[in-house]
């Protein structure tokens, strides 16, 4: 049974490997368009690049922010 439970942990990482990714390429473009919107309401027009990098430290440090909490070290009980 521990070789089917490995390969079953295994599926399961990868799975939520594809999903984390997913959300991320998600939020980076929920988070462009936003910072977008906001420099147009401010009246600025900066170029497509520096949108794209703001968008990306803005939804990346997000996301390390988020995943922080669930990196504890496990112990043997």
């Amino acid at each position: 049974m521990g070789i089917l439970d490995a390969f079953g942990s295994l599926a399961s990482a990868l799975l939520a490997g594809f999903v984390m990714l997913a959300f991320a390429v998600l939020s980076l473009f929920v988070t462009v368009f936003v910072v977008d919107l906001a420099a147009a309401i401010a009246g600025l027009n900066p170029e497509d690049g520096f949108v794209v990098l703001g968008a990306t430290i803005l939804a990346g440090t997000a996301i390390l922010a988020g995943g922080v909490g669930f990196a504890k070290p496990e112990t043997d009980a």
